[in-house]
């Protein structure tokens, strides 16, 4: 029989805080943390509001040294694994390193360090080019760093699958437990894609509001008057654990990761399959790996992007799973306050997902002000929600037609 796996340990650094507590507090009270570009001129961009870190110095939060060598990603990735490994109460020693496995995922790495680093070789010469480039740009770059950081000798793995990454790269996590291999795994992902070519690929695909500053309310998911997402940037990482290694150290349990579903549509590179077949798909294999029927679920973590097709897809998707009780489970797109973190977005959600358990506090969809008649489940306008909440279905769907479902349950020993 495989081992229950269970989450011991959270940390974040987000557009709605620089750790757990104050990222919980912000999502439960509905605060958005979009605003205006700063971290470069968007004038001339369509898309000028973006869900940054704000107030972040690496070089406090890290050192000159290390802050110099490492792209903002990796940077996120060190802070997030620092706290998360502080809440488990985990020690890495010559005892447990092995024992230690590392998934931390990325859509696509270092993304604004080869931007930059371009620009510099045509314009400079290739002389000019830092010889940290590749280190910095590299999807794999944070898990590495972790690995060095604590040295954790187990491997050290991120998965690239968009914006299913950090659901992905947690599934692979979770697999990893269960198989015994490993006792715990440092698992997540951290992303950072706020840079030119980044913001004017995605405008181009017709995918991001293009709503100004100073007058916007976006991004808004299942709302009538949607116009796209709003890109994000932070890490997210949870300390996954055999229930047996878990218990045996005296750990606190948060919850139980108790079950993963993916799928891949087959249908398009960029959109979804418009009746939501693969995510449905996704939805069930999670459930049934969790042992769990659809009247368990209490709530819906939705990826929830505010694009016009993700958001009517996903509605489809629920009533396919769930039937008419699709209408009876809260469903909410914490994106609506994040913005889309790409790959770590899925890392966030889950962290979400667990502390809606341990609350009792289901987040808010905030924007949400014209419903949509495509898209007519309880979506948790504006306002968070107290409920009873023992089961968590979280959705992370991907460019590629990559779909990735997690569950959450309440540890009951």
């Amino acid at each position: 029989m495989s081992p229950k796996v269970v989450v011991t340990g959270l940390g974040t650094i987000n557009p709605l805080g620089h750790n757990v507590a104050e990222t919980w507090a912000n999502a439960v009270q509905g605060v958005s943390g979009v605003g205006p570009v700063t971290l470069f001129d968007a004038s001339d961009l369509s898309a000028q509001v973006a869900a940054e870190v704000k107030q972040f110095d690496p070089k406090a939060a890290l050192g000159a040294k290390l802050a110099r060598r490492t792209s903002r990603f990796e940077q996120f990735g060190l802070v997030a694994v620092r706290e998360a490994l502080e809440d488990a109460g985990l020690e890495i020693t010559d005892q447990n390193r092995d024992r230690i496995a590392i998934v931390v995922s990325s859509s696509v790495g270092g993304i604004e360090v080869f931007e930059q680093s371009t620009l510099i070789a045509y314009r400079k010469g290739p002389r000019r080019v830092t010889p940290f480039v590749i280190p910095m740009l590299m999807p794999n770059g944070a898990a590495g760093l972790i690995s060095i950081q604590y040295g954790i000798t187990g491997p050290a793995y991120s998965v690239a699958s968009a914006c299913a990454s950090g659901g992905d790269g947690l599934g692979l996590a979770w697999q990893l437990v269960r198989s015994g291999m490993y006792d715990v795994v440092v698992a997540g992902a951290s992303d950072s894609t706020l840079c030119k070519v980044a913001v004017a690929a995605f405008e181009r695909a017709g995918a991001m509001s293009q709503r100004k500053p100073p007058d916007f309310k976006t991004p808004q998911p299942f709302d009538a008057n949607r116009d796209g997402f709003v890109m994000g940037e932070g890490s997210a990482i949870l300390i996954l654990e055999s229930e047996e290694h878990a218990r045996r150290r005296g750990a606190r349990i948060l919850a139980e990761f108790a079950g993963y579903g993916a799928s891949s549509d087959a249908y398009h590179v960029t959109a979804p399959d418009e009746e939501g077949r693969g995510a449905a798909k996704a939805m069930r294999r999670a459930l049934e790996a969790a042992g769990l029927t659809p009247d368990d679920v209490d709530y819906i973590n939705a990826h929830g992007t505010g694009t016009q097709l993700n958001d009517v897809m996903e509605t489809k998707a629920i009533k396919a799973v769930f039937g008419p009780r699709a209408y009876q489970i809260p469903v909410s797109s914490t994106k609506s306050m994040t913005g889309h973190m790409m790959g770590a977005t899925g890392a966030l959600e889950a962290i979400f997902s667990v502390l809606a358990i341990r609350d009792g506090v289901v987040p808010p969809t905030i924007n949400y002000e014209t419903p949509d008649p495509e898209c007519d489940l309880d979506y948790v306008p504006n306002q968070a929600r107290e409920a009873k909440v023992d089961v968590v279905m979280s959705n992370s769907f991907g460019f590629g037609g990559h779909n990735a479902v997690l569950v959450f349950r309440r540890y009951t020993g």
